[in-house]
């Protein structure tokens, strides 16, 4: 059976199933029709939310950060270019070796790369070339997934896996990335007018949190990053965490409060950034005669104060906290109450800082060649954040995710819960 017909029988045998996430590794026997529906399902949807831009909008980077959802685009094809089908696929030849220069991310053992700073100098290809690229890409990995001994895949699989993860990592990312390039624009374009922010579900009050020691990280089922291992005994010295996120009512009363004014709540370089770059609100939020209003996915918007206060830095959680008399809880805090379902906004509003520096769990080892590149080598001067938000995928978010950014950092969807830490 040639391959394309192949491929078109076992996507029709997939049609109805749920598609994301994937079967388990260990599952058996191999389901190749669900993992090939899920690359499909993965691949299509960043193409849905690429659709709303023109090749205008594809092409800009406001910011170093950020990257133009052209590169986004092209980036995840090359991921499974360069791991997957380069390396797996017999006879396969490169689409075009150039591009592996261009889009190619941090992965050093992977070859030079275009410096981050200039990705949206690359104005060639045009997206309609990326376009072709990814379909490239797409049919052969399709290709390979139908026609490779039931063996072989055991190789694949893991490497299809954490490409998909990846890609949803880069859709986020192209919806935040695009939200902070159309702030720039005084025009206050949107990325979809019908966009709305969903209504959080807490309620107020905490829930008292076990002190104790209590195992950790990832527990062997489904997927999961490496820096979510190994799982390991961690203390929870007890107290209270809030059921509900902090809320535009919340930050508008530390505001008045003069919270952007006064350095006594604030870390040293978070003051220092304060000053430096302006700060009297959260990013995206502006003053106008009507009052605050705030820069959204559908445009710009009056400030709800009923919706949870978004685009805050570590720096300025921790103020807010101690404005507060309060404190951020620790990430072995967040995932013991999120595991035992006492927060109802942990998934899909804001990604939730915690007072945890993102280092290395005990025993922690990067796996080998490039790929051990993706998470180990950020383990430094950066936090970690818990839960997910309105612009990850659906089925990415899982209880021991640890993303992580820098203190400054607030394009991201990103929000708080307070904690009560026993002394």
């Amino acid at each position: 059976m040639a391959a394309t017909a192949a491929l078109r029988e076992i996507r029709d045998e997939a049609k109805d199933r749920p598609v994301f996430p994937p079967p388990s590794l260990t599952a058996r026997p191999i389901d190749r029709a669900a993992w090939i529906a899920a690359f499909h399902h993965v691949r299509d949807e960043t193409e849905r939310r690429a659709a709303p831009l023109s090749p205008e909008d594809q092409q800009v980077q406001s910011m170093a950060d950020a990257s133009p959802t052209k590169w986004h685009r092209a980036h995840t094809t090359w991921f499974f270019e360069q791991f997957l089908l380069r390396d797996h696929m017999p006879g396969y030849v490169l689409y075009d070796e150039r591009l592996h220069y261009l889009f190619n991310s941090y992965y050093v053992a992977a070859g030079p790369r275009q410096p981050r700073i200039l990705r949206g100098l690359i104005t060639r290809p045009t997206t309609a070339e990326v376009a072709a690229y990814r379909t490239h890409v797409d049919r052969a990995v399709g290709a390979l997934l139908a026609e490779a001994a039931t063996e072989a895949l055991a190789t694949l699989l893991p490497i299809l896996e954490i490409g998909l993860y990846h890609e949803q990592q880069h859709q986020e990312l192209l919806v935040t990335d695009i939200l902070h390039a159309f702030a720039q624009n005084p025009l206050g374009p949107a990325y979809d007018e019908a966009w709305r922010f969903p209504r959080p579900q807490g309620t107020p009050g905490s829930v008292p949190l076990p002190s104790g020691v209590t195992q950790i990280g990832h527990a062997g089922e489904g997927f999961s990053f490496d820096n979510e291992s190994p799982r390991h005994d961690a203390l929870i010295q007890g107290g209270a965490i809030d059921r509900s996120l902090v809320t535009n009512a919340d930050w508008l009363a530390f505001m008045a409060d003069g919270g952007y004014a006064r350095p006594e709540l604030w870390l040293s370089d978070g003051w220092l950034a304060v000053q430096a770059e302006g700060w009297d609100a959260p990013g995206y939020w502006r003053h106008g005669e009507d009052g605050w209003a705030s820069m959204t996915l559908a445009g710009i918007r009056p400030i709800d104060p009923s919706l949870p206060v978004t685009h805050v830095s570590y720096y300025e959680a921790d103020a807010y906290a101690r404005w507060a008399g309060r404190d951020l809880p620790t990430e072995f805090e967040w995932e013991v109450a999120a595991r035992d379902g006492h927060l109802p906004d942990a998934f899909g509003l804001v990604w939730q800082w915690t007072r945890s520096a993102y280092t290395a769990y005990p025993g922690y080892r990067p796996v080998d060649g490039a790929l051990g590149e993706y998470n180990g080598k950020f383990m430094s001067n950066q936090f970690v954040l818990r839960g997910s938000s309105v612009a990850t995928p659906g089925g990415h978010a899982r209880t021991g995710y640890r993303n992580f950014f820098y203190p400054h950092q607030r394009w991201q969807f990103t929000g708080l819960r307070l904690s009560d830490a026993r002394a």
